[in-house]
């Protein structure tokens, strides 16, 4: 870790017992610059109602925080930080969010085993400036940094969000989303070919029993 990253970094409260006995983490003591900015924390998802409880942290498996922090050293190198939207996501949210869009293609359909999300092995991101006080529209901030171009927003249930989308996805964010997945190659750190924001760990397609850790 940069003395940068670990000289700013508030102190970050322990998880629960619960979480902490499945091998959740919480992301901020993995990455310290990390911003955390969850949709399903509040309206701004695609169901347009918060699905987790005030104070949600952004969780994740053990097995992803060497990968993430090697991807997150990398990518400050360059000048960017990660901003963070989904990280471990309980059966009940995903059970929800397939009854709204009921598509495997965007939704993965609720299993009786937890893989991906479910089992805190996938991530949802994207980058942002380190250096805050860069202009950029309100639509493009998120806590003083400015998001990077990546083609379309978070959710976007259209061709353009696929992973390696040409059609309507300009030169610059192709480079952004190439920039994105080389840092998570490096981690071993694999995208999600239908989505560019979603990353899986190590392990993630493996069935597992559910966690039924809180998020808080």
């Amino acid at each position: 870790m940069s003395r940068s990253a670990s000289s700013t970094a508030p102190l970050t409260p322990p998880v629960s017992a619960k979480a902490r006995a499945v091998g959740l983490v919480d992301i901020r003591t993995v990455v310290p610059d990390a911003v955390v900015e969850l949709r399903y924390a509040t309206s701004d998802n695609f169901v347009g109602v918060p699905m987790y409880p005030a104070g949600a942290r952004c969780l994740v498996h053990e097995s992803m925080a060497p990968g993430l922090k090697a991807a997150a050293d990398q990518l400050r190198r360059q000048g960017h930080v990660v901003v963070f939207w989904d990280c471990y996501r309980p059966n009940a949210v995903q059970a929800r969010m397939f009854d709204v869009v009921s598509d495997p293609q965007w939704v993965a359909r609720p299993r009786p085993y937890a893989t991906s999300h479910v089992a805190g092995r996938s991530v949802d991101i994207t980058l942002a400036y380190a250096r805050t006080g860069v202009a950029c529209s309100a639509a493009q901030r998120v806590q003083r940094h400015c998001l990077l171009d990546m083609g379309t927003g978070f959710d976007d249930f259209t061709p353009r969000a696929r992973a390696f989308a040409v059609d309507g996805v300009s030169a610059q964010a192709q480079a952004n989303r190439a920039r994105l997945r080389s840092a998570m190659n490096s981690g071993g750190i694999t995208v999600y070919s239908g989505e560019w924001w979603h990353f899986n760990g190590p392990g993630s397609g493996v069935r597992r029993p559910h966690l039924n850790a809180p998020l808080s």
